[in-house]
């Protein structure tokens, strides 16, 4: 009964710590949707409230008149896209190669992944301007994708080999019993149950370069080339006062993409994960 008792207890806290911590990771996207539906009067009274008294969409057209953020929105798009998709077309064969051929190299490069992740924006932002300059790749949204896949890059090989170790050698030794060849073993057997892997992965590579701002800070100069973020920092004044209403506006709507995307895929992941570990 005591151990009843401790079990109910026990669980009955996690469900609370739970609760706690999506309180704590959905207070701020609560209060932005609030604020961005606020009209000036209440976004600068003494008694704040959650529910806006007198909700207006002045903020969403005071936004986008003030601001391209369509095209910010594309440019960011684009980057993000094309980052994902090619540091997850080249961090898949090398995830492969390093999982399955486990020697002192591999282990190495496995721990200077990890380490790679340690590093400022700032450590290497002056080399890489200067690399990108002589390139002539300053300004430019193909500049800016190459930075965002080499700094994607070594956490989503990370990831990826893990999802690779955690598929059974024996479903490719049995397809290769069977006669099929090492191309055909890795199409049909292992790309099927690293789907989740590669979409999590790709997913992740996505978002990162969907909310970054240093790198596009610093690399970007005409207002044509400028990603969604660094837009979102022209409604901040001279004085540092922000233009509080189309600026919360702004900001969640920049942040719908990554939402969609992600309810889109989430399912496609579970349902990826369940599969494989059927085949399994």
């Amino acid at each position: 009964m005591t151990t009843l008792r401790t079990s109910r207890s026990g669980r009955a806290g996690q469900y609370v710590a739970l609760l706690g911590y999506l309180v704590f990771l959905g207070f701020p996207f609560l209060w932005l949707i609030s604020t961005a539906f606020k009209p000036p009067r209440e976004l600068g009274s003494l008694h704040p409230t959650w529910i806006p008294n007198d909700p207006t969409l002045d903020n969403f057209r005071q936004a986008f008149d003030e601001q391209p953020l369509l095209r910010a929105a594309g440019n960011s798009l684009i980057a993000a896209l094309s980052a994902a998709l090619i540091a997850v077309v080249i961090a898949t064969p090398m995830a492969y190669a390093m999982a399955r051929n486990r020697n002192r190299l591999s282990a190495a490069a496995t721990g200077w992944v990890v380490v790679s992740q340690a590093f400022p924006f700032v450590l290497v932002i002056i080399p890489l301007f200067l690399i990108l300059k002589n390139l002539h790749l300053i300004n430019t949204l193909f500049g800016l994708i190459m930075v965002y896949v080499v700094w994607s890059l070594p956490f989503a090989l990370w990831m990826l080999v893990g999802y690779v170790r955690a598929v059974p050698r024996e479903l490719e030794e049995a397809a290769s019993v069977d006669g099929a060849g090492k191309l055909r073993t890795l199409v049909s057997v292992t790309a099927p149950l690293l789907a989740p892997g590669i979409v999590a992965t790709a997913l992740f590579a996505f978002i990162t370069a969907w909310n970054e701002f240093f790198f596009a800070l610093v690399l970007l100069k005409t207002p044509e080339k400028q990603t969604l973020p660094v837009v979102l920092t022209h409604f901040l004044g001279a004085e540092g006062v922000a233009d509080l209403g189309p600026l919360a506006a702004a900001a969640f709507l920049a942040t719908i993409p990554s939402l969609v995307i992600f309810a889109i895929i989430q399912k496609r992941i579970t349902g990826g994960m369940l599969t494989g570990a059927v085949k399994s």
